[in-house]
């Protein structure tokens, strides 16, 4: 099997990141790619990581393909091989066999493990990235795989599900699978009939709630709060008065004529801050002063042995009706 077309199959492939709906899908369309090659059902062999061994899997790559030009040995879990093990796998791709492509899934592997080197020498596009995307870029990601289930998502619609159901990208495709057999008509899934169909499944992260505050939601902010039992107050109020902090920094590069320089002032990626100049737009100056000093006095009384959740509350509640007679 030789290389020297982009169309042509590389001897080994590895599949890696935590997206699992992504991994799985380059393992579908190799599998799919393969197929048409020859007849799979006799030439390929599955292994799992966790319990396999290196000799095994090379013996199955060294294997001649049977009515077939190619074969094809797919090894899950693959970050889980024994060290002995991937060393196999490791000498084995020094010389690998011409008729078989040995496909690699991993959740995680370091790129400086030999194993990882080893598949990446065989060629340019032996790794494919399978990381999972941002947060903030999964509602989109969202609409997109909808399509997919033959419906389409409002933005709301999208934003709530990644709330309700969490990050993980098989568990969001499973619930839009559910959606499309129970929606009517060629509407718009909208954000009310996603919450009367989906169940939480996963607790809210800290930094939706921080991300609430820095908009001034209050209700917003009560409601996520509700459904944080594993945050303590201690973490929540540490991690408003660092967005806080940062949009002081925020206001401060408006007022400079540098609203763009936030990332470099902060030393933070660009990703990290690109709401930060909407959000600081929702506070005067004054108001993030007094409120950074609310939130050292807050801290003081929760550590002096006041109701942590209670001073929380309180603080929150100040903080963000502040100026709204104002407004």
């Amino acid at each position: 099997m030789t290389t020297n077309t982009e169309n042509t199959l590389l001897p080994a492939y590895l599949a890696v990141g935590e997206d699992a709906l992504k991994r799985g899908a380059v393992i579908t369309r190799l599998k799919a790619r393969l197929d048409k090659m020859g007849d799979m059902a006799f030439n390929s062999d599955e292994f799992d990581g966790e319990v396999a061994e290196g000799a095994d899997i090379a013996g199955a790559c060294n294997t001649m393909p049977f009515a077939s030009p190619v074969r094809l040995v797919y090894v899950r879990s693959a970050e889980k091989l024994k060290k002995a093990d991937a060393e196999q796998l490791v000498s084995y791709l020094a010389s690998p066999s011409p008729t078989t492509v040995l496909a690699l899934e991993a959740e995680k592997l370091a790129k400086n493990t030999r194993l990882y080197k080893a598949v990446a020498g065989v060629g340019a596009k032996a790794v494919i990235d399978c990381a999972p995307p941002k947060s903030w870029e999964l509602p989109k990601q969202v609409r997109a795989m909808a399509t997919g289930h033959g419906i389409v998502l409002t933005e709301g619609a999208a934003s709530a599900l990644v709330e309700l159901v969490g990050e993980n990208t098989v568990h969001l495709d499973n619930e839009l699978k559910k959606i499309a057999l129970a929606h009517n008509g060629g509407d718009p899934v909208a954000e009310r009939e996603v919450r009367s169909l989906v169940a939480r499944t996963s607790e809210v992260k800290p930094w939706d709630f921080t991300a609430a505050f820095a908009e001034r939601n209050l209700p917003k902010c009560l409601s996520l709060l509700g459904k944080m039992e594993g945050t303590s107050p201690h973490v929540l109020i540490a991690m408003c008065t660092t967005r806080i902090r940062e949009l002081i920094c925020a206001q401060s590069m408006a007022r400079r004529g540098n609203p763009r320089g936030v990332a470099a002032a902060l030393k933070v990626p660009d990703w990290r801050v690109k709401n930060h100049g909407a959000w600081a737009r929702n506070f005067t100056p004054a108001e993030l002063r007094q409120a950074l000093v609310a939130s050292r006095d807050a801290e003081q009384a929760m550590k002096s042995g006041s109701d942590e959740n209670e001073v929380f509350y309180r603080w929150l509640v100040d903080t963000l009706n502040r100026g709204e007679a104002r407004r």
